[in-house]
Parts: C-alpha cells; structure tokens; sequence
C-alpha cells in the first residue's frame, strides 16, 4: 500500500481536533502506520518549506508551526497520497469544498488544520523527513476485504 504524511498542525491542536482528524482518515479506510508528537524546529522547517523560502509570509509559517508540538502521522492506503491530499482540501479553509477537512474545519490560510504530501514523491521524501524506518510499521487490517475489493488488493 502506499504510504504518505500528515501533519496535525498546532491551531489544530489548541482546538483539540486530534482524534476528529485521524478519525476521518481510519473511516476512510486509510491506515495509520506511524504517529508522533514532535517540535519542529528551524531546521526541519527550512527544509520542508524550503518551496516557500522566498515568500513575505515564510516567517509566519515558521511561527504558527513552532507554536507548540505538531503530530506526525503516516498513512497508508491504495492512492493514499491522492486520497489524503484531497480530503484536506484547499489550502485555505474559507475556500475548501464542505466535507473536506480544511472546509468544515478551518477558516484560514495560516490555520489550516493539517499539512499533506502532494505526490508520490514528496510523499517518501517527507516520511523519510520526520520518521525513522523503525517508526513506520506494515501490518494487516483485519477488514482489508471490506475497505477494497479483490482487484485493489493485488
């Protein structure tokens, strides 16, 4: 199954949408393989953000994740990167579509709730970023027959 990262965000935390936010993912039928709580710091932001290095608003950003520790999550799931990267919704809560996180959950930009890998790519890239090998565990669903049919699972 393909794998992909998450990031409960602090505005997310302060507002105590942690299990709101997993839970949606785990009724999808994506699976959490990995989870933590971690404080990023300037270094990993700089790296992760780097895309976002020359904006006016790249100091903000670093500010609103620094805020207090983030959780990290790994999920998996067939088309998981897709899957995730789309419930989230737009980037800016006042713009996301109802139903997806960030439209039923956020009303800014800033304060969107959570951040998703965007392609298969940045997917590994990411994981590898804030996860060690030894943190991120394949094991089988139980009701794997009813999230997927035959044909998804080969």
């Amino acid at each position: 199954m393909e794998k992909t990262l998450v990031i409960i965000k602090p505005g997310a935390i302060q507002r105590a949408l942690i299990g709101e936010v997993i839970k949606r993912f785990e009724q999808k039928g994506l699976q959490v393989c990995g989870i933590k709580m971690l404080q990023l710091t300037d270094e990993i932001l700089n790296d992760h953000y780097a895309h976002l290095a020359d904006k006016p608003f790249f100091g903000r950003i670093k500010v609103a994740m620094k805020a207090i520790p983030v959780i990290v999550c790994c999920l998996a799931g067939k088309d998981a990167v897709e899957v995730v990267h789309h419930m989230a919704g737009a980037t800016n809560g006042r713009k996301a579509a109802f139903g997806t996180i960030r439209g039923d959950l956020s009303m800014s930009v800033q304060w969107n709730i959570i951040h998703t890998s965007d392609t298969v790519e940045t997917a590994k890239v990411e994981l590898d970023r804030f996860f060690n090998p030894d943190e991120v565990f394949d094991y089988k669903l139980p009701n794997l027959e009813f999230i997927y049919s035959d044909e998804e699972l080969d």
